[in-house]
């Protein structure tokens, strides 16, 4: 998500020995300097991107399966301390890969996965990352839990805030989805609608994360750390697969950072001897509403040019997308691409892997299952090769991207001849 180039300083704390777990520093995207753990984002000589980087230990398949079902049993390929389990969090991960046999068929595609992140507890894969940042905030001494957000993030900030007993404050666009609203409002913390789309949100969430102390900004001054819990949808999928890389991946695009983390999860596993090294290409999906970094790819170019959003897909509608050119890297380095779609084939995309696998998908679900059916279409995607797509979140938060096109087949009086004179059966 993009977020200006200010920078936050340190809430005064003594950090206890393994706060972050194996980490060991931060280092800039662009320039590679190093700066110490703290709440940092931007990188002091180039305004880089900073990241996590670690000291990881040996770890053998067999010592993660004996962890917890949830994203802890990666621990020690996070920057969350070795008791992180013990402090009271949602417990996100380990959501089902489903076996999509009817979706491979009617697409062609011969060995298809679903990797289902609905099944998360606020029902989208953030609430990996908040718990990630969650941890963060808590080591660092922060005392106010907040974020901008298109509201899959607002949803899981705050829940983990309430179980946590942190004060959550969440910014939001003022047209958002009202179930999305609702699931935010129902924990209790502070909501605020801001006249305008999320790149306006997001502005002025940067502007208040540089003038108040103490505040933790997901997805702004605990960035690093709130973006590895992507890794571990990367890692789930490895382990679930038999400890194998899939050979393709589709992914939806919003910052970016998703896909991004999950191609650096696939590499994480490959130096740590947990996986073969084994060639995968990334895909990435976007709604051509709001289609910046699919335009770019297309175009050859490097620098993503920010769009104005106008599209269903309400929690893919960055329009200046802090990762996009990292996307580029990673699809273009892997063999992959970035493919936008429609919003009726959104909506197409949404009923299609609702009917043939029981999955009601949000529109970023929507967006990424017509995307693949666009990329087997056009000869992007190889149709014999092992595929996992990716549905981030549930068709509850977003009923009315197809209210219209779905009810009853007929209404009818309480009788046996009422029901036979419909035909249907």
């Amino acid at each position: 998500m993009s977020t200006s180039v200010i920078d936050i300083p340190a809430t005064p704390t003594t950090l206890r020995d393994g706060a972050f777990g194996n980490a060991t520093n931060l280092v800039c995207r662009e320039c590679g300097t190093k700066r110490e753990l703290g709440p940092h984002y931007a990188c002091a000589e180039c305004f880089g991107p900073l990241e996590i980087e670690y000291d990881f230990p040996a770890l053998t398949r067999e010592q993660i399966e004996a962890g917890p079902k949830n994203i802890w049993r990666y621990q020690p390929l996070l920057p969350v301390p070795a008791d992180i389990a013990e402090s009271p969090n949602m417990e996100p991960g380990f959501t089902r890969l489903i076996k999509a046999h009817n979706l491979g068929r009617e697409l062609g595609i011969r060995n298809l996965w679903v990797k289902d992140d609905s099944g998360n507890p606020t029902h989208s894969f953030k609430d990996r990352v908040v718990a990630n940042a969650l941890s963060a905030a808590r080591e660092l001494g922060m005392k106010v839990f907040a974020c901008p957000s298109t509201g899959n993030l607002a949803n899981a900030v705050a829940a983990a805030g309430a179980r946590a007993g942190m004060k959550t404050v969440v910014f939001i666009p003022h047209d958002l989805e009202r179930p999305k609203v609702l699931t935010t409002a129902v924990y209790g913390g502070t909501l605020i609608a801001v006249k305008g789309n999320y790149d306006d949100v997001n502005r002025l969430a940067s502007e208040i994360a540089g003038e108040e102390d103490g505040w933790a900004f997901v997805n702004v001054n605990v960035r690093p750390y709130y973006a590895e819990g992507s890794k571990t949808l990367g890692f789930e999928v490895a382990e679930q697969l038999g400890w194998r890389l899939p050979q393709q991946v589709v992914i939806p695009v919003a910052s970016g950072s998703q896909l991004t983390k999950v191609d650096k999860g696939f590499r994480e596993l490959v130096a740590l001897g947990l996986v073969e090294d084994t060639p995968y290409k990334i895909f990435g999906a976007q709604a051509e509403g709001c289609s910046p970094v699919s335009a770019a790819f297309k175009s050859g170019h490097d620098v993503v040019r920010p769009v104005r959003p106008d599209t269903i897909a309400k929690s893919l509608a960055i329009g200046n997308p802090a990762d996009g050119p990292y996307v580029l890297d990673v699809t273009r380095r892997t063999g992959g691409a970035v493919e936008d779609v429609t919003d009726e084939e959104v909506r197409d995309g949404i009923q299609l892997l609702a009917r043939t696998e029981g999955v009601f998908a949000e529109t970023a679900g929507g967006v990424t299952v017509a995307v693949l059916k666009k990329l087997v279409e056009t000869g992007q995607l190889d149709p014999d090769q092992e595929t996992v797509v990716f549905n981030t979140g549930d068709g509850l938060k977003t009923l009315d991207a197809i209210a219209d096109r779905v009810g009853p087949a007929a209404t009818i009086e309480p009788s046996y001849s009422a029901f036979t004179d419909t035909g249907l059966v």
